[in-house]
């Protein structure tokens, strides 16, 4: 099922401690820092998106969350159609007319006035990333698993490296837009556009119009072998568990920032104390990880780390604290579910390529955000209904904990990375 020969773990990871960065191909280091570029541009304009469309368009508060639920569906949800794409024509064509598209909806964002126009807009915004972000990132996972055939280190350690990319880029992409934001919000959506002409640009010149090694495939019948392949499906299933956990950093996280200090103003730094440990931590922890686990046992390993943060929080909660103490769970939080990330992210998309068909890549990195991205849209619900059902004040934080407990048990079996080195 495999198209690619995965060497043994004893193998690959005699180079990992040297420096990563220089030992890249031209093509991967481009692909990082594209998805650098990806994250200021997008992350320049979507933190003030809710305030734009409140404020100076006048939606009312659910149309307002209408409009976000459908950025995500249009991006997360259509990731497995950008997938199937890049299979089919390459990665090529389908970066540079997302780049296209994302400069278009950036654009018609920062003069939409109308909510027809409004919605639109971000929906070819959201379009837009299902297309660049699939070719990206399975071309990225692709050569990653390349390298690590000719000896040049683990896969999970070029992963980690996309990663620190794109939190990077998440990270500075709000400061430009907060400091734009003093002019206008059309100037930060212009400024969006503008980052995406530089990446367009950027990829005429230097993206090969054939990338060796890259075959493309059509037929029909892959999206039903993809259904009846189990092992990826139980990967999608923990996977999108795990996000389901992570998304608490946005639900459960300012709820309990809230009730301990009174608003949500300590909720920026925990997000920039989260930000610094993947771009300072992430490397060293994927290497620690490298030399001790195969994938299966690293995204365990993780997924009980963030278990072990939602169980902090629910044995301080009963106390009640307030204040600056109070703070000290909700940090511990933020810790532990970051390094958990940091174990479970890498390691899921490492995985990808051992449970793919041959040629299919793309559609199975794709599907893997699609899937995950369906578990964390049902989930959330169910996870704000818990947060304000008035059960006991440790009960929710319990159960959220059961979730990536629970993504422990629907880890695949038998993955094909197992060898260790004596």
């Amino acid at each position: 099922m495999n198209q690619l020969t995965v060497p043994r773990r004893s193998e690959a990871r005699k180079p990992g401690r040297e420096r990563i960065w220089p030992t890249l191909s031209s093509l991967l280091r481009l692909l990082i820092a594209t998805q650098l570029a990806f994250n200021v541009g997008f992350y320049a304009v979507l933190p003030f998106l809710a305030g734009h469309l409140g404020g100076a368009i006048g939606l009312a508060g659910w149309l307002v969350g209408l409009v976000l639920g459908l950025r995500t569906f249009s991006q997360q949800g259509l990731f497995v159609v950008g997938g199937a794409l890049v299979d089919r024509y390459g990665v090529r064509p389908v970066v540079l007319a997302g780049c296209v598209l994302r400069i278009a909806g950036f654009c018609w964002l920062g003069y939409a006035e109308r909510t027809w126009s409004v919605i639109a807009a971000v929906l070819l915004i959201g379009f837009a990333a299902a297309l660049f972000s699939p070719a990206v990132e399975s071309e990225v996972l692709r050569q990653a698993v390349s390298r690590e055939e000719a000896g040049g280190g683990p896969r999970t350690g070029v992963l980690a490296l996309f990663s620190m990319a794109g939190q990077a880029g998440a990270f500075v992409g709000p400061l430009i837009g907060a400091l734009l934001l003093t002019v206008d919000f059309r100037t930060v959506c212009l400024a969006g556009a503008v980052v995406f002409v530089c990446v367009l640009a950027g990829h005429v010149w230097l993206l090969p119009q054939r990338i060796p090694g890259r075959t493309r495939v059509r037929g029909p019948g892959a999206v039903r072998a993809l259904l009846r392949n189990r092992r990826f499906l139980a990967l999608c299933c923990a996977y999108g568990t795990y996000l389901l956990a992570y998304n608490q950093f946005y639900l459960a996280l300012p709820a309990e920032v809230a009730r301990v200090w009174g608003s949500q103003a300590p909720l920026a730094w925990l997000f920039a104390l989260s930000s610094l440990m993947v771009v300072t931590v992430q490397l060293p922890v994927t290497r620690w990880a490298a030399d001790r686990f195969d994938l299966r046992r690293s995204m365990a390993a993780g997924l009980l780390l963030i278990t072990v943060g939602f169980g902090v929080v629910a044995v301080a909660r009963p106390a009640g604290w307030t204040g600056a103490g109070g703070l000290l769970p909700a940090v511990g939080f933020v810790a532990l579910l970051t390094l958990g990330q940091m174990l479970v992210a890498p390691a899921a998309r490492a995985w990808v390529p051992d449970l793919a068909d041959a040629g299919r890549l793309g559609l199975y990195t794709g599907a893997l955000s699609s899937m995950s991205g369906l578990i964390v849209l049902a989930g959330s619900a169910a996870s704000g209904y818990l947060l304000d059902a008035g059960l006991p004040p440790a009960v929710p934080w319990l159960v959220l904990a059961a979730f990536p407990a629970a993504a422990v048990m629907l880890l695949p079996r038998d993955p094909s990375r197992l060898e260790k080195s004596s």
